[in-house]
């Protein structure tokens, strides 16, 4: 320390102390409550301070997010209702997919396809999906970009639905893309 803190130091803790003596002196009568009440505040303090040191730990564990593995491998952790989630840059916006082997293509609700700069209103809806729902027409587009991390294509196709579709999914017209597709200690690992 330079002599220059050591002395804002010392300007600081004789402040601190003619503070906290004023305090004492006007509050002689009540030091039992304020004490309590001091020890309270100090508690939140210091709980405040430990959510924000623990907050990626915690945040990891509460909602957990895909990591990439090197260059070609991208690991998502299994979401607390089972389903596997992934986040790709459709056109350059993020959108967010569930992993479907069930499902043929990658599939777009409308406003996914609305936010990745695809009108679903100009789209010619010429085919049909069989879905749980029941049956729901789709429109074949071709995405200019799909990047999934450091993973990018070009010239994917993909389609867009007309029907409720909440969010969009993620089928093997995509996965089918990697060389490698493993379930291991609740992970889904994709590897190019």
């Amino acid at each position: 320390m330079t002599p220059d803190n050591l002395v804002s130091l010392a300007y600081l803790g004789l402040l601190g102390a003619a503070i906290a003596g004023w305090f004492i002196v006007q509050n002689r009568d009540r030091l039992g409550q304020i004490a309590q009440q001091a020890a309270l505040w100090a508690l939140i303090f210091i709980g405040v301070i430990a959510a924000a040191g623990l907050w990626s730990d915690i945040r990891d564990d509460v909602v957990p997010r895909q990591t990439m593995i090197g260059t070609q491998g991208i690991e998502v952790p299994q979401a607390r209702d089972g389903h596997y989630y992934l986040t790709l840059d459709i056109n350059g916006t993020p959108i967010d997919f569930v992993v479907d082997t069930g499902a043929t293509d990658m599939v777009l609700g409308r406003e996914d396809a609305r936010r990745a700069g695809i009108d679903p209103e100009a789209l010619n809806y010429l085919g049909s999906a069989v879905t749980a729902n029941g049956t729901v027409r789709t429109a074949r587009v071709t995405l200019d970009s799909v990047a999934l991390g450091a993973i990018e294509d070009e010239g994917l196709s993909a389609v867009v639905t007309d029907g409720d579709l909440a969010g969009s999914l993620l089928g093997m017209g995509y996965l089918r893309l990697f060389g490698r597709i493993e379930i291991e200690g609740g992970k889904l690992i994709l590897t190019r």
